[in-house]
């Protein structure tokens, strides 16, 4: 099917219907009827209950429920989400205390859910929330990340929620032992709010005999098994839904505690109930990310080789194990550990801690950016300690072009890399040449010019077995049944395009079906760039098989063998006939000869390994030294994402990806105060990257395909922030090398900028 082939651009096919208020996203689908919740929280921290009455609200005009963790026991209900332990270094497991999706008998972060009003009317539903008389003892408050404090889970001694190790220590310590240099520096790398367009949301519905959940999510799975054992239903009992959704990153992906609250009010009720989340309140409960302090070294013999590297990582769990917390602070962060460099003894411990601030903090980005900025912070650091450049540093260690397939000290295998070519293209493309000059002219402009280069690796998480089934619709349309979920990516344009490239089916003619458990068994939703390296080789899979169903089909009608019959360009061919029909008319040959055998298709399969997208982000920046404003003034990306199904639509994750990490970078901050109360709960307070932020980003690809899948494909989704975060603050850094700053975290913020220029000066006058 090379006439159709790969890398076809088109736009958008669901842009239209979303820019034209036709989305259908969790409050467009609401059924008609239902009642409202709203979600009464906890205003501390940390308390013990000693009160919660709430026999006012539930008298409270237009409340129909009020519903309390004894209620929800009275049902049947089990409380307690459990989440993924990490194994400690000792063998043991982490930490589980339990989490239960509304609070029992202590309450241990802001906005914590105590009960769930459910009234005809928004309005009528927080007004009766006025009316719970909730009383508590304060309990101090814990929001360090050293270990010890106040204790917030009698199951985790000293806060501790694990203690992970990876790496052979000992190695690592006579590296250090040898070692012709050492560089150290702590890494911060500060808590960030996700920050969805759309908020959290979901309603449920019951018929008497089966509930429906539909919710703004990453995938429908998950949550259909967590409400079966929440409600403990019979799992075919149970529909989940998801339909548009405003952005996950991730956050989106594992299950809330308000999902099984309003599924227990619907099925109790006999009526729908619907909630969503304001911002605030997004702001407060929502998943986290980043969050982590890392003391990390480099050892490097005479040549600047590295023969050690070691991480000693804090990283900040927030009040409970939530989804996979545990294992993305650390397992994740260990596949990436040593990067794109020739690293042979490396050593990683991780301990998380909870404390009293959100639920938990882990998103955005999932364990990889973390690694990543910590590897090229670090980098960049030995870079100037050991007067090797960046450039050159990074190209002594990359590891070699002859020596894959390697084996990473993570146990990762990295099948294939160029890592010098995709360099040499990046310094072209960023005229690293011509910076000398840009700097100069901004230095007539009063402006401190820096520039910063950050490499990246990443791996695609996540199940690597999909699913793919292919309906011819009675009414000549396809039907493409997929495992993966759309958080705004565009999957339906790059499914359509790439089913039609490969059959002839006209894209007009496709549908892409996702996110309904009834109507797909089994998929691995979205999350860690795998949706269309896993989508994609499943569906040609089952496109091969389809064609090889159809062959001896279409050789009956046609006259001849099977074996003188073939496929291509979009139709199937034979020798000796002028016959040519397409899919869909062998589709309606088979449909009217009673062959519903060929009308549906359906294959899963395995990916054989993991792919390894990569790449360099070069940022140049400005600061403006008597305000200590930062901006972000050029930039240049080259990623080796092996083969693009649709170039378009991955420049323009790319962009997306670096305007999150600019904002981390540059203005993103999650603050606070000594008793746990968020000081950054609305966006007057916590700044978003805003399109003045932005600058033209330069994007080239230099592929080299993978080889641990049919099509050769990597990841695209999150390498724009993974690479971003280190390059913006390795430029803020060089920016202000020169006025003395030896030492720079982000976020960049004017105030913070402005302090550590005056600080290298000696101080303010």
């Amino acid at each position: 099917m090379n006439k159709f082939g790969n890398s076809q651009t088109t736009t958008r096919f669901e842009d239209n219907r979303l820019l034209t208020g036709r989305g259908q996203y969790i409050d467009d689908t609401v059924p008609a009827g239902a009642l409202f919740g709203f979600v009464f929280r906890s205003p501390v921290a940390h308390g013990q209950i000693t009160t919660l009455d709430v026999e006012a609200a539930r008298a409270a005009p237009g409340v129909h429920m009020v519903l309390t963790a004894r209620d929800a026991l009275d049902m049947g209900a089990e409380l307690n989400m459990p989440g993924t332990l990490n194994t400690n270094r000792d063998g043991t497991k982490g930490a589980a205390p339990m989490r239960p999706f509304l609070a029992v008998d202590r309450v241990r972060h802001v906005g914590e859910p105590i009960a769930l009003i459910v009234a005809d009317t928004l309005a009528q539903a927080k007004d009766a929330a006025e009316l719970i008389e909730f009383d508590y003892d304060d309990l101090d408050v814990s929001l360090s990340l050293n270990p010890g404090g106040p204790t917030i889970h009698p199951e985790a001694p000293g806060n501790v929620a694990y203690d992970f190790a990876l790496g052979d220590e000992e190695a690592v310590n006579a590296a250090f032992a040898r070692a012709a240099h050492v560089v150290k520096a702590r890494i911060d790398d500060h808590r960030i709010i996700v920050n969805a367009l759309e908020p959290r949301g979901a309603f449920a519905e019951w018929d008497g005999k089966r509930l429906h959940l539909s919710f703004g999510g990453q995938g429908v799975w998950a949550i259909k098994a967590a409400l079966a054992m929440h409600l403990k239903m019979d799992p075919e009992d149970i529909r989940v839904t998801t339909n548009d959704v405003g952005g996950g990153f991730g956050m989106k992906a594992s299950p809330y505690p308000e999902f099984f609250s309003v599924a227990l009010a619907a099925r109790a009720l006999g009526r729908p109930v619907r909630w969503m989340s304001d911002r605030t309140e997004a702001m407060l409960s929502d998943y986290g990310g980043r969050a982590l302090v890392s003391d990390a070294a480099l050892a490097f013999d005479k040549d600047f080789k590295i023969i050690g590297y070691r991480v000693e990582n804090l990283s900040d769990l927030g009040a409970y194990n939530s989804g996979y917390g545990q294992m993305i602070q650390s397992y994740l962060f260990s596949m990436v550990l040593t990067g794109t460099y020739d690293i042979q003894d490396a050593f990683l411990g991780v301990k998380g801690v909870y404390t009293n601030t959100n639920p938990t903090s882990a998103y955005r980005g999932a364990g990889r950016p973390e690694a990543i900025y910590t590897l090229e912070r670090m980098m960049d650091y030995a870079a100037r300690q050991l007067g090797v450049s960046p450039w050159e540093l990074r190209r002594r260690n990359f590891i070699a072009g002859d020596a894959f397939p390697y084996r990473t000290v993570s146990d990762q295998l990295y099948d294939v890399g160029d890592f010098h070519r995709v360099v040499a293209t990046l310094e072209k493309t960023a005229d690293v040449e011509g910076f000398a000059a840009r700097k100069a002219a901004s230095a007539e402009r009063g402006k401190l010019r820096g520039i910063g280069l950050s490499y990246y690796v990443e791996s695609i998480l996540g199940d690597p077995t999909e699913g793919a089934k292919i309906e011819f619709r009675d009414d000549g349309g396809v039907n493409l049944y997929v495992g993966t979920q759309s958080n705004g990516q565009g999957h339906e344009t790059v499914y359509a395009q790439f089913l039609s490239d490969r059959t002839g089916i006209p894209v007009d003619r496709i549908t892409i079906v996702q996110g309904d458990s009834d109507r797909i068994e089994r998929g691995g939703g979205t999350g860690g760039s795998r949706s269309v390296t896993t989508q994609a080789n499943t569906t040609l899979v089952t496109v091969e098989q389809m064609v090889a169903a159809f062959t001896p089909f279409v050789a009956e009608q046609l006259g001849v063998t099977p074996e003188a019959v073939s496929f291509d360009e979009g139709s199937f061919r034979a020798d000796g006939s002028n016959q040519t029909p397409s899919l869909l008319e062998a589709a309606e040959m088979a449909r009217a000869q009673d062959r519903a055998d060929l009308l549906v298709h359906q294959a899963r399969y395995a990916l054989p390994g993991r792919s390894y997208p990569n790449g360099g982000h070069v940022a140049e920046v400005e600061v403006d030294p008597e305000t200590g404003e930062t901006q972000v003034v050029k930039y240049t990306v080259t990623d080796d994402f092996g083969n693009l199904v649709h170039p378009m639509l991955v420049e323009g994750q790319v962009h997306g990806g670096i305007a999150q990490g600019i904002g981390q970078a540059i203005c993103e901050r999650a603050v606070f105060d000594d008793e746990g109360q968020l000081l950054t709960a609305t966006f007057m307070d916590y700044a978003m990257p805003r399109a003045t932020d932005m600058p033209p980003v330069i994007f080239t690809t230099e592929p080299v395909p993978s080889t641990a899948n049919p099509l050769g494909m990597k990841g695209c989704g999150e390498a724009g922030t993974v690479g971003a975060l280190a390059a913006v603050a390795n430029a803020a850094l060089d920016a202000m090398w020169d006025e003395g700053v030896r030492v720079a975290d982000m976020p960049f913020t004017p105030s913070r900028v402005w302090a550590m220029l005056n600080e290298a000066k000696g101080g303010a006058d």
